[in-house]
């Protein structure tokens, strides 16, 4: 039996109901001070602690958010089953269903994307003001004028649920959140099949992805569309694990069955999972540009280097890249902006915080020497993450673990992006937890991401930012000397 810090026994039904007090207090935090139809720009730090709001909001808050953190923490020594890890989190989530989004108020910038989308305008060419959107009052105000960073997917599905839910905007909200659910019930069926081809316990998996606070507020609450890009990108990458040999070591009998073998390319089955795995991933895009750095991960996992010819690895490659490419070009297609989506998400809605470690390190130029440098380490960071990523390929080409490779490529694109939000932690965490070694860093970094919003969506990083920024880039100093040290270690034993 498992132990809490203090010693004492921690069981599931614990674990189950102490979770669901927190997701309570949650809610009751939502019911107090939410992201509000109207956006209030008073609600901040200074008036969330000195209780203009009044005391019990920011009580319940913090209760909420540690009994849920708690709870998600120990439970993971406890969880005895798949079916039990999702019953528990389905119950923590209904609490804060009826009540306003929590942590961000995005959600409403979707709605007035999806209704300019469904009356015929372009939300890649004008921001939602410009458009006469009718609930822009609960816009926050970086979004008013900035074009939809978001792919011709989402935007349909937004207009789909402007059309059904007509004006009523508490009706677009409740619908908004099922497709984040929809996106978080791929992930509850894809990550136990990447868990079991990598010899990870599913139920464990499945409650460090779903049980984290992250998922029940920016997810859930929030509505965040993350969810279903995550969704998406466990699909397909779970497709194509299933039409493909062990991800590491020999053929397995459900890859024969598929058709696959080491010589012969592969059979029409693996070819239909194939290019519908390079299908879904090309949703994923259609909901985020960022999802595209797992696709030549996803080749590898459909083809290890070592148990295919060079021509069935170009064919593999070839089936996937086209599925994906079929997909957007159909969104594309049907939602009316041609290619034209594909620039509007090089434009997005900025936020200068020491979350992202380049915008870090650029304010605390600026702040030692007055220099503006944050455009210029932004740019470095995205540098960084190019190399890294091709880095990244090679070593799983010649060496094997692409679900690991994917998973490590999500987490460097959302550590050297030039802007961070906590929600972000949630797209390495859904693949990293089913694929590797659990690792108590990724996982503690994710607590901590649950702690930096307020309710009504005020970020902890932007009260902080000069103190957080000089904080992170003395920490990137010290882990590069330390990796410097580590690395002159070794060539003087070897």
């Amino acid at each position: 039996m498992a132990l809490s810090a203090a010693g004492h026994p921690v069981t599931p039904r614990l674990i189950r109901w102490g979770g669901l007090v927190g997701s309570v207090a949650t809610a009751g935090s939502a019911w107090l001070g939410g992201a509000g139809f109207e956006r209030v720009p008073s609600i901040n730090p200074v008036t969330l602690l000195s209780g203009q709001r009044g005391v019990l909001l920011p009580i319940l808050w913090v209760v909420g958010t540690a009994l849920l953190i708690t709870a998600w923490w120990y439970g993971r020594s406890v969880v005895p089953s798949v079916r039990w890890a999702l019953v528990t989190v389905g119950l923590w989530f209904l609490p804060v269903l009826p009540f306003l989004p929590l942590g961000s108020a995005d959600v409403y910038s979707y709605a007035c994307q999806g209704y300019v989308q469904h009356a015929g305008g372009d939300p890649y060419a004008t921001g939602v003001g410009e458009f006469g959107c009718p609930w822009l009052g609960s816009v926050a105000s970086s979004w008013v004028d900035s074009p939809a960073p978001y792919g011709p997917l989402f935007l349909l599905l937004a207009a789909g649920v402007v059309r059904v839910a007509g004006d009523s905007l508490g009706g677009v909200i409740a619908g908004l959140r099922v497709v984040a659910l929809a996106g978080l019930a791929l992930v509850a069926a894809g990550v136990p099949v990447l868990a079991r081809r990598c010899g990870i316990d599913p139920a464990r998996a499945v409650w460090v992805v779903l049980a984290c606070p992250l998922v029940l507020v920016h997810l859930v609450s929030g509505a965040h569309n993350d969810a279903l890009m995550i969704g998406l990108i466990v699909a397909g990458l779970a497709l194509a694990a299933t039409a493909s040999p062990g991800v590491a070591g020999p053929f397995s009998a459900a890859a024969t069955s598929a058709g696959l073998s080491p010589s012969a390319g592969f059979g029409g089955m693996a070819f239909v999972r194939l290019a519908a795995a390079g299908a879904v991933l090309g949703l994923a895009v259609g909901v985020k540009a960022t999802a595209i750095v797992v696709v030549p991960f996803a080749v590898l996992v459909a083809a290890p280097l070592r148990a295919y010819t060079g021509k069935a690895f170009l064919q593999t490659a070839g089936t996937v890249v086209g599925g994906l490419l079929v997909s957007t070009a159909l969104l594309s297609l049907v939602s009316g902006r041609g290619i034209g989506w594909v620039a509007g998400l090089l434009r997005s809605g900025d936020s200068v915080t020491w979350g992202s470690p380049s915008t870090a390190v650029g304010l605390t130029i600026k702040a030692l020497t007055g220099y503006d440098a944050v455009p210029v380490t932004r740019l470095i960071g995205v540098g960084v993450l190019a190399v890294f990523l091709v880095v990244l390929w090679w070593r799983t080409f010649r060496a094997g673990g692409a679900l690991g490779g994917a998973g490590l490529a999500l987490a460097a694109t959302v550590l050297c992006a030039p802007v961070f939000h906590p929600w972000y932690a949630t797209w390495p965490l859904a693949v990293l937890a089913a694929v590797r070694k659990e690792s108590r860093v990724v996982l503690g970094l994710c607590a901590f991401a649950a702690t930096l919003t307020t309710p009504a969506g005020y970020n902890w990083a932007l009260y902080t930012r000069i103190p957080g920024a000089i904080i992170v880039t003395s920490a990137l100093v010290v882990l590069a000397v330390a990796g410097v040290r580590r690395r002159l270690a070794r060539r003087v034993t070897a």
